[in-house]
């Protein structure tokens, strides 16, 4: 399993009620082209990453990433998720158990006030700039789940990590040879290119 886990400082959280309809948890799981930094290396969400899984994907509304407390699913309507201007915005209409609504009650009493999103990588982009880590673009992902969460974490990152070391090695594999391995190798060819002059003599 390659899952991730990504959360975000100061994401707005709350509940909504709207007319004659139950109330819903409403905030964003991601923003867009917010940097954090992993430790190993910087990393953005970008516009559009969440569009196709949005689209395709049985995604579930969690506590805490936790199977066990599932509070919304996109397939049956009590979660929806778009991308707006900020990130991926989330509705869910939590059941009505007594778990949920403790949950509703400490987003109320702003105990909880972060979401968080569990992705798998489709598409990434790597960059390096001068003094700074490595940044990862999200290009695209495919959503496992999203979630208000008790403490923001970074879950899953080795995955990030070994990605990481993947790009590195690429980028050694595609840089030129040093200066002096192209002198010896141009020496080389001239020295058979005499030998074979001696022959033809």
């Amino acid at each position: 399993m390659s899952k991730e886990i990504r959360s975000y400082q100061c994401l707005d959280i709350s509940l909504r009620a709207d007319d004659g309809e139950p109330k819903k948890i409403v905030g964003h799981a991601s923003v867009f082209n917010e940097e954090i930094d992993l430790g190993w290396f910087r990393e953005i969400v970008k516009p559009g990453a969440f569009k196709n899984s949005i689209k395709e994907d049985d995604v579930r509304a969690l506590f805490n990433h936790d199977s066990n407390y599932v509070i919304g699913r996109n397939i049956n309507g009590t979660l929806s998720m778009k991308e707006d201007d900020k990130g991926l915005a989330v509705e869910i209409v939590p059941p009505d158990t007594q778990w949920a609504r403790d949950l509703m009650t400490s987003i109320e009493r702003r105990d909880i006030t972060q979401m968080s999103f569990a992705f798998e990588m489709v598409k990434e982009m790597w960059t390096s700039e001068d003094d700074k880590k490595d940044l990862r673009e999200l290009v695209e992902v495919k959503l496992w789940d999203v979630s208000p969460v008790t403490y923001p974490a970074y879950d899953g990152t080795d995955v990030g990590v070994r990605s990481h070391e993947a790009w590195k090695e690429e980028q050694k594999r595609q840089q030129p040879p040093p200066e002096e391995t192209v002198i010896d190798e141009a020496w080389k060819i001239e020295l058979q290119r005499k030998r074979l002059e001696l022959k033809l003599k």
